[in-house]
C-alpha cells in the first residue's frame, strides 16, 4: 500500500479513487453527473466513500481505494460512515454466498477471502470514534 504523506500525493490519491469510482459507475450503465463533496470521505490509502448523483438525478454510494470498487444506492446508508458498514456487511455476505456455492474454485475462495479481509477492514474504520466526527 502507498504512504501517504503529503498533500501532492494525497490529491493524486483522490483524484486516482474518483476516477476508478466512476469507472465502476459506467460500467454499471450509470453516467456521473456530480458528487457531494461535504457527504464524501476520503481515507488516504484506504478507502474513499463518494456521493456521487447521476445524470438521471438517482444518488449513490461509491467505494474505491484498497477495496474493490462498489455501489449502492444512496437509500442504504445515510451517511458515509453507514455506507462504509453497509458495504462491509454486503461483502460478507457476498463472501459467504461464494463459499456457500459448489463451483468454488481458487479464485473464487481468493475472492471470498479478500471480501471477508476489505469487510474486517472497512468495518474497524468505521467503527473507530476518532475517524468520525458526527
Amino acid at each position: 500500500m502507498t504512504e501517504i504523506n503529503d498533500q501532492e500525493s494525497l490529491s493524486k490519491w483522490v483524484r486516482e479513487q474518483f476516477q476508478r469510482a466512476n469507472k465502476h459507475l459506467a460500467e454499471k450503465g450509470i453516467l456521473f453527473e456530480s458528487v457531494v463533496t461535504e457527504e464524501s470521505r476520503y481515507l488516504a490509502p484506504y478507502a474513499a466513500v463518494w456521493r456521487i448523483r447521476s445524470q438521471d438525478k438517482k444518488s449513490f454510494w461509491v467505494i474505491s481505494g484498497d477495496v474493490p470498487a462498489d455501489a449502492v444506492p444512496v437509500e442504504a446508508a445515510e451517511t458515509a460512515r453507514e455506507a462504509m458498514k453497509r458495504f462491509s456487511y454486503s461483502w460478507r455476505m457476498q463472501a459467504e454466498n461464494i463459499r456457500r456455492s459448489n463451483t468454488l474454485d481458487k479464485d473464487q475462495q481468493a475472492f471470498a477471502t479478500l471480501l471477508d479481509n476489505k469487510a474486517d477492514m472497512l468495518y474497524a474504520i468505521a467503527s473507530d470514534k476518532k475517524v468520525w466526527q458526527d
